[in-house]
């Protein structure tokens, strides 16, 4: 299960937050056990670019083999 402070990637695009599949994020808040998640997605020097509420199935944990890679925020 998915907690606060934990690491997560998107499992699909947001285009309405200029997110995209694989953006990693942390878990800020959890809502109603799991069902929805308030997830922050921060810039490498660490400004706040989006904070959303999403649905379990549009994350997944970090896992151990990913790797991560850097892109520009649109």
């Amino acid at each position: 299960m998915i907690k606060e402070l934990d690491i997560v990637v998107l499992a699909k695009d947001l285009n309405e937050y200029h997110l995209e599949r694989g953006d990693v994020g942390a878990v800020v808040h959890v809502y109603e056990d799991g069902k929805a998640y308030e997830v922050e997605f921060v810039t490498g020097e660490g400004e706040t670019i989006v904070v959303a509420t999403l649905p379990t199935s549009d994350i997944r944990p970090m896992q151990r083999a990913d790797i991560l890679h850097v892109r520009s925020y649109a």
